[in-house]
């Protein structure tokens, strides 16, 4: 079904297609520090304003990071923040997808080629990939992924990469996406979706009160939680490149998909 697509590819392959400045910078914008705080633990953190809202940004040599937030909104608000405020060369959406191609498991990292919007059909060219991604405004469950799979011939879902990549090509500004997968084709997840906030921060206080006196849904918190923490260490593996020298990276890097 996939067809050529699903072609494995390693970072080294993909820095080939883009060759960057020593000094430019590289904005990642990523949903929650959760899916990225491996990476970070070192960076300088940094809060700055910008159009009526505090951000906090995360610094190093090469690479700038800020977490928006879940979901389009969220995801545009803080791409126009850090393209305005730090005028990248770069921008990547980093994080969290929900697989619909059943081959795809918890971990695997992704670079997408293509990115939909499931919203108007629209679809963006990414910099370098070999998966298509589809992005929704809601977490999708299940029979929704299916759906997905069937209907744009997807490998992956996410909320932010639509968003990124619009606001990334507004400013005509090369966009890349780097998705691990949090969750598989058949997990179904618990309705997280009521418990993101206008801001699109997760009101985790509100969740875990939620679950508490659901007994059913405990074991299926525990394993998004587990595979939340695999699906963070994959995708910081490869992200780790930015604390890391070019020179040092040759054959260093993780692979992006699964040996298919």
């Amino acid at each position: 079904m996939w067809g050529r697509v699903s072609d494995p590819v390693r970072p080294s392959q993909a820095r080939q297609g883009l060759t960057l400045p020593n000094q430019a910078k590289v904005a990642i914008v990523a949903a929650l520090e959760r899916e990225v705080r491996p990476l970070i633990r070192q960076w300088r953190p940094v809060e700055r304003d910008y159009d009526g809202r505090k951000y906090k940004f995360f610094e190093n040599e090469r690479a700038v990071l800020v977490c928006g937030g879940i979901g389009p909104e969220a995801a545009r608000r803080a791409t126009e923040a850090i393209i305005n405020l730090y005028a990248p060369v770069l921008v990547q959406s980093a994080g969290f997808a929900g697989a619909l191609d059943s081959t795809l498991k918890v971990g695997t990292v992704l670079t997408p080629i293509c990115v939909i919007d499931a919203k108007d059909g629209s679809r963006i060219e990414a910099g370098v990939g070999h998966w298509v991604l589809v992005s929704v405004d809601q977490p999708a469950n299940v029979k929704q992924k299916a759906k997905l799979a069937e209907t744009y011939w997807a490998h992956a879902v996410d909320m932010e990469s639509a968003a990124v990549a619009r606001a990334a090509q507004a400013h005509d500004i090369t966009f890349v996406g780097l998705k691990a997968i949090s969750d598989e084709a058949d997990f179904e997840m618990p309705p997280i979706g009521r418990f993101i906030a206008g801001d699109g921060q997760f009101r985790t206080g509100a969740f875990a009160s939620f679950v508490a006196v659901r007994p059913w849904l405990w074991l299926r918190v525990i394993r998004l939680a587990r595979n939340s923490s695999t699906a963070a260490a994959a995708l910081c593996a490869w992200l780790e490149q930015y604390n890391q020298d070019p020179e040092d990276l040759v054959d260093s890097e993780p692979e992006l998909a699964p040996k298919l």
